[in-house]
């Protein structure tokens, strides 16, 4: 590829594999329609966590990494690849008006010889009914005159095991030759690729993967409403369980799911699912599941006060311990925490949170408090950031709600914890 890599959005996904294509040698442009961002990049400065700024700007000065909001400038470039948002609309349907409009300029610029892949999370077909159509009105044939392929993206933020470079990439192009071409690129600077028959093969199995998280997670999130009746502490079955080694894999309970994946992906298979008469019942209904631990939980807050304190949650005092949607990361996209805050205030509560990693969330006109425990009538432990001193937050807090089994067996049986 000696006219280069272009990437097509500057976010979470454009950013890693910029850097992993610019360290394999290949001259890499950023594209993002945010004048903001590019000159960011430009100075080497990053905004993704995974992509720290001293390696960065390493790259700019030393790899010829930049930034640009210019579309021309993916004439010269021989692959375009592209990783953009595929949000859900309010309706809970696919809203591909991002990735339609990217495409649009992209055919403007479409030459012969060019590959363009597709990277961004979303339902079988896509590909092939929505962006292929959208590039052919540049009158050139994919399969014929430039090369067309799905290869998902597999971001973990904040994993620094399983990067970009060593997650293996799965690759489906339009014709044998597309696939072959788009392998041959992604494994260059990627350890192993794994080419599968279609772009709608490809496609289907990253929705797979965020689904077999979900559904899984809607399990444990189901039995620990049951195991809330039962009295039976639900960390200690699922720790007991996870000793057989074979036939189980543990996944955890928790508020609710975030991120831009587990949360949304599942939603664009029920969608085109529809479109077959078909309805995927499992996936629909672990969404119901999960979507009401926000409500589950500011429950259990409200009874953890009532019980422990005699006191309700209007005019108590809550500190939201973590809002990113994971431990150690500052993401909050789609956060359970941003729900239950929500919830909290309705209820009357007067809510402050504390994490390390996120300083304002603008859109609930907050900023990251002080960790005082004692300030507060109760702590909710919403995302457990490894930071975190747990044994003395209970040491210093009145009452802890632990949604996230942090404070493991610290304070068990004393009335200070509870847990989801």
């Amino acid at each position: 590829m000696n006219g280069g890599v272009a990437i097509v959005g500057a976010g979470y996904v454009g950013v890693p594999l910029a850097q992993v294509f610019a360290e394999a040698g290949h001259d890499v442009l950023l594209l993002d329609v945010d004048p903001g961002r590019v000159e960011q990049l430009n100075r080497g400065e990053s905004y993704i966590e995974d992509v720290p700024s001293e390696t960065l700007g390493r790259l700019v000065r030393e790899h010829g990494l930049r930034a640009t909001t210019d579309y021309d400038a993916l004439r010269e470039r021989d692959a375009i690849l592209i990783a953009l948002p595929t949000p859900l609309s309010l309706q809970r349907e696919p809203d591909l008006s991002i990735l339609r409009a990217a495409a649009a300029d992209i055919a403007k610029r479409l030459r012969k010889g060019h590959l363009v892949v597709l990277q961004s999370t979303t339902y079988p077909g896509t590909t092939r009914d929505c962006l292929l159509p959208i590039l052919e009105q540049s009158g050139l044939r994919a399969g014929e005159d430039f090369h067309l392929a799905f290869a998902p993206e597999r971001v973990d933020p904040g994993n620094r095991t399983w990067t970009t470079k060593n997650v293996p990439k799965v690759v489906g192009g339009m014709t044998p030759a597309c696939t072959e071409a788009a392998a041959k690129l992604y494994a260059s600077a990627i350890d192993t690729v794994h080419p599968v028959s279609s772009p709608e093969a490809a496609e289907l199995t990253k929705l797979l993967e965020n689904i077999f998280r979900s559904v899984n997670i809607a399990l444990m999130n189901e039995l620990a409403q049951l195991c809330d009746r039962m009295e039976i502490d639900v960390w200690e079955v699922v720790e007991a369980a996870a000793t057989k080694p074979f036939g189980f894999m543990p996944f955890q309970p928790g508020p609710g799911l975030g991120g831009h994946c587990i949360p949304i992906d599942p939603f664009y298979l029920t969608w085109k699912a529809r479109e077959f008469g078909f309805y995927t019942e499992f996936i629909e209904l672990a969404g119901k599941v999960n979507e009401n631990m926000p409500y589950f939980c500011r429950s259990l807050i409200s009874q953890a006060l009532n019980h422990a304190k005699e006191r309700s949650l209007k005019g108590s005092k809550v500190l939201v311990l973590g809002v990113a949607y994971k431990a150690d990361i500052g993401d909050v996209r789609e956060s359970p925490a941003k729900k239950l805050i929500e919830l909290l205030r309705n209820a009357g509560s007067e809510v402050a949170y504390h994490d390390p990693h996120v300083d304002e969330l603008p859109d609930l006109g907050l900023r990251s408090a002080p960790l005082e425990p004692a300030a507060y009538d109760c702590v909710a432990i919403v995302t457990a950031h490894s930071s975190i001193d747990y044994n003395r937050l209970v040491d210093e807090a009145s009452l802890v709600v632990d949604l996230r089994n942090a404070t493991g067996r610290n304070g068990s049986g004393n009335g200070k914890v509870w847990k989801l």
